[in-house]
């Protein structure tokens, strides 16, 4: 029930899943609306089931909304189906906030792993990155990001396919004495812990590719990701007004349709479809809240692999052999 275009792009992306993927969808959420939705489709009907959930948490209600209020919403019933075996993963595109807190509550934290991180694959002038804590943990210490980073490590490696994944700190500068001494002590930990960290990352440099993980708190990481997206938004509305002013552009432009369409495909969230909240014990991915159809099927196709990967499993093991 959770997304500014529930449940219809929802159902609508869980339906083009189950017809594309080999996965079987559990869909949580008021079984009245969820069922008309279904109608309008045709889909295996064995793959797709409902569990009844008759309250929502809206977008804008506290983060403690399902654990205390609404223990009967979408994310509660749903995240409480993910501590049964037969179930895998639970995806939402609800309350970003509602969804991190019940997870650490109703399913705990792994061991090894205090605090939750909600990563993110970013594009880069050299393939794709993995920025994490995307706005989890807004309060963290040296050693949350410590573990986001093996966290990080392990999701670059078995899920995105980076064989050997180059950990940056993002910081203000890319000297070791850069930052407060939040910024310092991390490094310093980092250092000492991980093989593969290579130092200070800048802000200018999160998307040239120079480091395949890129670790910050969740306040900082939250800002980039906002600042990013509304800078591809304003940018793509720049260039249409300036390019219908000019006849000559607007041929420009035509030439280079196709070419405009991939730089564009490579920037849109729905070809990722979601952020992996990694550290709770359990497969969580979080979906945008405005996804569409297409990105919920991309959710789910993302977290597929999550579970082809097994990816708790080594998470544990890294974190572990690494602390």
């Amino acid at each position: 029930m959770g997304g500014d275009f529930a449940p219809q792009a929802v159902v609508e992306g869980v339906v083009d899943a189950v017809k594309d993927l080999d996965v079987n969808i559990v869909l949580v959420g008021i079984e009245s609306q969820v069922r008309e939705e279904l109608k309008k489709y045709t889909y295996p009907a064995e793959k797709i089931e409902i569990v009844h959930a008759p309250e929502v948490v809206g977008m804008h209600e506290s983060a403690s909304t399902p654990i205390r209020r609404k223990k009967e919403s979408s994310i509660s019933v749903g995240i409480n189906l993910l501590k049964e075996k037969q179930y895998e993963a639970f995806i939402s595109a609800g309350n970003t906030g509602a969804v991190v807190a019940a997870s650490t509550i109703y399913l705990g934290m792994l061991p090894g792993v205090d605090r939750p991180g909600i990563g993110i694959v970013i594009p880069t002038l050299t393939g794709f990155a993995f920025l994490i804590d995307a706005g989890a943990n807004t309060e963290a210490k040296p050693e949350h990001l410590l573990q986001n980073a093996q966290m990080a490590n392990v999701y670059a490696r078995e899920v995105m396919g980076i064989e050997e994944p180059k950990v940056g700190l993002l910081n203000i500068g890319e000297e070791a004495g850069k930052g407060s001494g939040f910024e310092k002590e991390t490094y310093k930990l980092m250092e000492e812990k991980l093989p593969n960290f290579i130092g200070n990352i800048e802000a200018n440099e999160v998307f040239t590719g120079k480091g395949n993980c890129i670790i910050c708190d969740g306040f900082v990481g939250n800002i980039v990701l906002k600042v990013a997206e509304g800078l591809m938004e304003s940018a793509g509305k720049i260039a249409k007004r300036e390019i219908v002013k000019n006849p000559l552009s607007m041929f420009g432009a035509l030439i280079l349709k196709f070419t405009l369409k991939n730089a564009r495909k490579l920037v849109d969230y729905s070809e990722y479809g979601g952020a992996p909240l990694l550290g709770v014990n359990g497969l969580v991915m979080i979906s945008h809240g405005r996804s569409s159809p297409k990105a919920i099927k991309s959710a789910i196709r993302a977290t597929k692999r999550e579970i082809e990967h097994n990816i708790i499993e080594k998470i544990i093991k890294d974190v572990k052999g690494n602390g």
